[in-house]
């Protein structure tokens, strides 16, 4: 034997740390969670402050933070934003509680009875396809251009999709659940009230939250016809006079506003249905 190869036999080369592989839908801490959204929202303001300070387009395309930040001081000043939040909320409000409160029991019962789906869910279909922009001349016919108007598009917009949302929420109950109600000596409303609704009401709660994201995306055209204020209603306006740091503006507070409201709803629904949290 060689004193090379002795050598190497004696002193092995070291082994490559083998990294723990990722797995999908891991699990990450809070802190890192929130670190990484915050990071990815700074990277965006970094590369839309990059653009406009080297002028790569015009700023009348996209204006530069500075001037959207200048133009939120004076819609705050003249009192056009403090004129728009609340009428914008309000509507958004009345409407998606409308539409909720109708949408949640005709989901539930499309969800546990054949006969009611099959009545009721291709209407919903066959509603739920066509554009909601083109009931607009009908609702000021319907309603008049009043808030009822705007109510109605907003309800237009979320109300058929949450009851085909609801109705799957419903229908994802397993069944050897309701079979050992029935076992069980449960007759059907308890069966509903005890074991469909109480396995269901996370996902039908999830519902409600995704399709809250819709009013709120419903609200620009809502404002469309006759409104004085609004978040949606300056957008329209800005875009009239080519004010695109208006419309950026208005754009980011209601991004701003249905973040908040989503994780609203997020934290409501951990509360409330912590005993998901611990089947999982």
């Amino acid at each position: 034997m060689t004193a090379s190869t002795a050598s190497a036999v004696a002193s092995p080369r070291p082994e490559k740390r083998s990294r723990r592989r990722r797995r999908l839908g891991e699990n990450i801490s809070r802190r890192t969670y929130i670190l990484t959204s915050v990071g990815a929202f700074l990277v965006l303001f970094l590369l839309w402050t990059l653009v406009t300070s080297l002028r790569l387009t015009s700023p009348l395309f996209l204006p530069s933070p500075l001037a959207v930040g200048q133009r939120f001081v004076t819609q705050i000043s003249n009192g056009e934003l403090a004129a728009d939040l609340p009428a914008s909320m309000y509507r958004i409000l009345v409407g998606f509680l409308l539409a909720t409160v109708l949408a949640v029991p005709i989901g539930i019962l499309i969800g546990t009875s054949r006969r009611i789906e099959a009545a009721l869910e291709p209407f919903i279909d066959f509603v739920r396809y066509m554009p909601v922009v083109a009931f607009v001349p009908l609702t000021i016919i319907w309603v008049g251009i009043q808030d009822q108007q705007k109510f109605l598009i907003i309800f237009l917009g979320t109300f058929f999709q949450q009851v085909l949302m609801i109705a799957d929420s419903v229908r994802q109950v397993p069944r050897p659940l309701i079979d050992l109600g029935e076992t069980l000596g449960l007759n059907n409303r308890q069966i509903l009230t005890r074991i469909v609704l109480r396995s269901s009401a996370p996902r039908i709660w999830d519902s409600l939250r995704i399709t809250l994201g819709w009013a709120w995306t419903w609200l620009v055209v809502a404002e469309l016809v006759a409104a004085k204020e609004g978040l949606g209603f300056r957008i329209v306006t800005a875009q009239r006079y080519l004010s695109t740091d208006t419309i950026i503006l208005y754009v980011i507070i209601l991004g701003f506003l249905g973040l908040i409201t989503d994780q609203v709803m997020r934290l409501i629904g951990r509360s409330l249905f912590r005993y998901e949290r611990v089947r999982r």
